[in-house]
């Protein structure tokens, strides 16, 4: 079986960070690397970077280091900033790299693999994480699950190579029958929440409760069904009411990352959302007009604004 030797992780954000520390606390800081240019090592190095109130003691490596090679390399930048983040990770892949990315949605693995190869890629949804950013303090209770698995859902060295790297650095992970079907399953939901949240400036309360706000992120997450049906991934009736039941035990009082970004003068990920279902969707002539609709909403929403530049980490 192959070994991982090597991690490179892009993206200092709250996932980045989390799943960074662990691996570094566990594994050693000579076998981990962030990849950052020097503007921001110089920060991160000044300010320093804490993690449940523990200082952290990172390694990094600039963009134009040579000679080093990732094993594993994991991408944990937002989508906005995808094309960057694989400029900036060239010179760490190798034949043999092994690329894992946190972001949301079906695209990232896409974009990821049209430049490094396909056959590189490991599929994965991160989810049930707590992990908040203030500043430079990183909070987490719970550490969630890291769902990965091939896209033919086969299993090889590359899969055990990851599964026991997880293993060693105590992070959860799960590999499901079907990893296709759990990303269109998140993707569905996000659809809806997220972007709702976002246009309608509100916070999951509003979505709990009937009326047009709960209406809309339905008919958005329904459209989003369609095409997954449609790309081969089945999300059932019963699936489908499981979400809504996760929705109905989310705090009221919080809200989804969009919103977070809209309500920061932020860029959203609206490309992962309906960006790509709207794609899809004239690919089997399939209509998206909620997703249509919120997509412009945020389109306006974003030129609208003086955006803050913001964080384009995960």
């Amino acid at each position: 079986m192959a070994e991982i030797r090597k991690i490179g992780i892009i993206g200092q954000g709250a996932l980045g960070v989390m799943y960074g520390w662990q691996l570094t606390r566990h594994l050693g800081s000579e076998r981990v690397f962030f990849i950052a240019d020097s503007r921001r090592i110089e920060k991160y190095q000044r300010e320093g970077i804490y993690c449940n109130g523990e200082k952290t003691e990172f390694q990094y490596l600039t963009p134009d280091t040579k000679g080093v090679q990732a094993d594993l390399l994991i991408f944990a930048v937002k989508y906005t900033a995808i094309e960057e983040a694989l400029d900036d990770t060239a010179n760490f892949v190798g034949g043999s790299t092994i690329l894992l990315s946190l972001l949301n949605g079906i695209a990232s693995e896409e974009r990821i693999g049209a430049r490094y190869g396909e056959d590189k890629m490991l599929y994965c949804v991160a989810q049930e994480m707590d992990a908040l950013k203030e500043g430079n303090q990183f909070s987490h209770t719970n550490m969630g699950t890291l769902v990965i698995g091939n896209r033919d859902n086969k299993r090889d060295e590359r899969l055990s190579a990851v599964e026991n790297i997880l293993r060693k650095a105590g992070i959860p992970y799960l590999i499901p029958e079907d990893i296709m079907h759990c990303l269109w399953s998140k993707l569905m939901f996000n659809t809806g929440v997220n972007q709702t949240a976002a246009v309608y400036a509100c916070n999951y309360r509003q979505m709990q409760e009937e009326g047009q706000i709960r209406d809309t992120a339905l008919s958005a997450m329904e459209e989003a069904r369609c095409i997954a049906e449609a790309e081969g991934t089945v999300i059932t009736d019963r699936e489908f009411s499981e979400w809504m039941q996760i929705l109905g035990r989310l705090n009221p009082e919080g809200m989804p990352s969009m919103r977070q970004d809209t309500k920061a003068k932020r860029k959203t990920e609206v490309e992962l959302f309906s960006g790509t279902l709207r794609k899809l969707g004239k690919k089997h002539q399939i209509p998206t007009p909620v997703n249509n609709w919120l997509y412009e909403k945020i389109q306006e929403i974003e030129h609208d604004r003086t955006l803050g530049g913001g964080d384009e980490t995960l």
